[in-house]
């Protein structure tokens, strides 16, 4: 196994640190069907062989943080589908399993550290509101969804938890309330857009609310437009102090209507020079961000 056996946080703490990509984009790339509502949950439950595949194909193009498949596993839609609350902790359990697995592709001389994503009330909808938040819920009700997940989770002893895709300071404030004096280490990070959260709160504001939390290692933006990164990263720099986590998508639009991405006609090359300038230590990508960008993107960090 490549397990690292460093803390994350030390390690950015003198060295920029490759995230991998879009997991749903490589598991369709594998035949993998994602249709309906529980999209790579749906196939984290039925062909967990597929997940550690993917992740494989991460570590093999050079990413050395691997983010679960938990994202949209919840106790509310697989309790529709049947499953029980034990049955459904186990799936998260696997998640982090599966993903510990595949770090052996790495070999001896690398260290990967495994991610468990902690994603948004609005990814369970299925219906875009992890890019609006304000879902019109108080903070108990988003407590009992995310606390129970984020225990479960943390039971199968990841290295960080990956509090990722968050469009709401609100949503943000419950999750850093359920983190804060648990010693788990963790990102946070926002789903962005005009500057702003999608929910549309000051970035400055939104991204200090972690700012005290010592658990948080690292705070930033994900599922983005890959310009929206460079001035999110200053942002958050100067809000927390903190080392900064980025991984955009590749440029698509996703239209929640359709169920379709909307590619751009020429994509923009990134600046990962400046983002590490600014601030950002993790870096990677998100939807439709391939193994063969990552293994692009690994030299621009490791020069």
């Amino acid at each position: 196994m490549a397990r690292a056996g460093t803390p994350l946080a030390e390690a950015l703490a003198v060295r920029p640190v490759l995230l991998d990509g879009g997991l749903s984009n490589q598991l369709t790339d594998q035949g993998c069907d994602l249709s309906g509502g529980l999209w790579s949950a749906r196939v984290l439950a039925e062909a967990p062989a597929q997940v550690a595949a993917a992740h494989a194909a991460y570590v093999r193009a050079g990413a050395e943080v691997l983010i679960t498949a938990s994202y949209q596993v919840s106790y509310e839609e697989f309790g529709r589908r049947g499953r029980g609350r034990d049955q459904v902790s186990a799936l998260l359990r696997r998640s982090v399993e599966l993903a510990d697995r595949a770090t052996g592709a790495a070999g001896p001389e690398r260290d990967v550290w495994v991610a468990a994503s902690v994603g948004p009330y609005g990814a369970v909808l299925a219906d875009g509101s992890e890019y609006r938040g304000q879902y019109g819920l108080g903070a108990r009700e988003l407590a009992a969804f995310h606390a129970p997940r984020i225990e479960a989770l943390r039971s199968a002893g990841p290295d960080v938890l990956a509090l990722e895709t968050i469009p709401d300071a609100d949503e943000a404030a419950v999750l850093l309330e359920l983190l804060a004096g648990t010693g788990a280490a963790a990102w946070l990070s926002y789903t962005v857009e005009g500057g702003r959260t999608r929910a549309g709160q000051p970035l400055d504001r939104a991204f200090a609310l972690a700012a005290e939390v010592p658990e948080v290692i690292a705070v930033g933006v994900n599922c983005c437009d890959p310009a929206e990164v460079a001035d999110a990263v200053r942002t958050a720099a100067d809000a927390t102090g903190k080392p900064v986590v980025a991984y955009p998508n590749d440029g698509s639009v996703w239209d929640a209507a359709t169920g379709v991405w909307h590619a751009p006609a020429a994509p923009a090359p990134w600046p990962v020079s400046a983002w590490r300038r600014a601030g950002a230590r993790l870096i990677g990508g998100c939807c439709r961000v391939t193994p063969d960008d990552i293994a692009a993107l690994a030299p621009r960090l490791r020069p």
